[in-house]
């Protein structure tokens, strides 16, 4: 791919363990979207969890307008609108307002919904939530698409003869992405309607074994549908803790790491995404023999990307770094930083010349000095002789 890689963070967010303060916990995932705008990230995405405790964020909408207002530049997506949740109608018609109020900074990431816990609470199955996705992403996207009003009834709403009223800012409408972790859904609700494509824990087992087969479902699928899908718009999401050594990365994590790895292995019920081990030691065993997580320096951060553009089998277009608590309030800001710093720029190339022009002046470097020197003393020779003869 010719275009620069793109950079972002993935945001669901995790605060654990479970007995922090939720106001100041909301508060700082405002402070790490507006570091990563101030540092140079192009992306934040937001998740959307009802259930389970440690992902407080209930509405990425509602999250993205309060923290559009204090950001700059950075884009802001949904990481994801469970579709199976809502009205399609409502979705669409939130979406259109919202691409307004940002001028265009919104992105819709859409899934089935992560937590079989929140799907419970509304009488969701499981087994009917993919399908659900399909049908309804169809439903938005008609309503994204068509000034022709649309009638439908499933088991979680009716539609009578409904259109948006507001057309969107973005032309024709905002970016969508279809949320993968293994399951082809993700990569077939993208190639079905053109979209993009979330690859959630592509650095698990799981999802590593899958990385290339989900853009082959998404390139078969979009075939097939007469629609187009482009690797620009194919994101990767990785976990990642960088230090300025390897041994303050390691001795960082262990403020938070088994936190996390326990909530993925007996509270989320995502097994896909599921850690080995119950003790910190045996958590950082599993994230770098399994390279699950980088947890180290920004060079095997550049190393792991690079692997990942291997692995994908033709490259992508972004890469967001999963959002954690791992490390001390502190530290997680250093590990923004390290990453915006060096490995950033070590993709996008934005400070080659910079590398080169300092490689030009070492160059010529003592040619040029001795000749500032011999021009320093000729003049105060002259300043001398001048003041000698006055």
């Amino acid at each position: 791919m010719s275009e620069r890689l793109r950079f972002g963070t993935f945001i669901p967010p995790h605060h654990l363990p479970v007995n922090y303060n939720p106001t100041y916990a909301l508060q700082r995932d405002v402070e790490i979207v507006q570091l990563a705008d101030a540092i140079g990230f192009d992306e934040a995405w937001f998740g959307e969890h009802h259930s389970g405790g440690a992902e407080p964020i209930g509405d990425p909408m509602l999250f993205i307008a309060h923290v559009a207002a204090q950001t700059r530049h950075i884009r802001l997506g949904t990481g994801v609108v469970s579709l199976p949740y809502h009205n399609p109608l409502w979705v669409a018609d939130r979406l259109a307002m919202l691409d307004h109020l940002t001028r265009g900074r919104v992105m819709l990431g859409l899934g089935p919904g992560a937590l079989a816990t929140d799907a419970g609470m509304i009488g969701i199955h499981p087994s009917e939530q993919r399908d659900a996705l399909e049908q309804d992403a169809a439903v938005l996207m008609h309503l994204m698409t068509s000034e022709e009003p649309i009638s439908i009834e499933t088991p979680r709403y009716r539609l009578v003869n409904a259109k948006l009223q507001l057309d969107f800012y973005q032309d024709p409408h905002p970016e969508v992405a279809a949320a993968a972790i293994v399951s082809p859904s993700g990569p077939r609700l993208a190639g079905t309607h053109g979209a993009g494509l979330l690859s959630i824990g592509a650095t698990m087992k799981a999802g590593v074994d899958v990385l290339a087969m989900h853009w082959d479902v998404a390139e078969a699928r979009a075939k097939e549908c007469g629609k187009t899908v482009d690797r620009k718009n194919w994101r990767l999401v990785g976990l990642m803790h960088l230090a300025d050594t390897k041994e303050q990365a390691l001795k960082d994590v262990e403020f938070g790491l088994r936190e996390f790895c326990d909530y993925l292995q007996h509270t989320t019920p995502t097994p896909q995404m599921t850690p080995t081990g119950s003790t910190v030691s045996e958590y950082i065993d599993w994230a770098l023999s399994t390279g699950a997580a980088v947890i180290g320096t920004y060079d095997e951060a550049i190393e792991q990307i690079e692997k990942l553009q291997e692995l994908s089998n033709g490259g992508f277009g972004c890469y967001l770094l999963f959002d954690h608590n791992w490390a001390r309030w502190g530290a997680k800001k250093r590990h923004y930083e390290i990453f915006g710093d060096y490995v950033i720029p070590h993709f996008k190339k934005t400070n080659r010349r910079l590398r080169q022009s300092e490689l030009d002046a070492r160059a010529v470097r003592e040619h040029l000095a001795a000749e500032q020197q011999a021009a320093i003393e000729a003049f105060a020779a002259r300043h001398k002789k001048s003041e000698e003869t006055a």
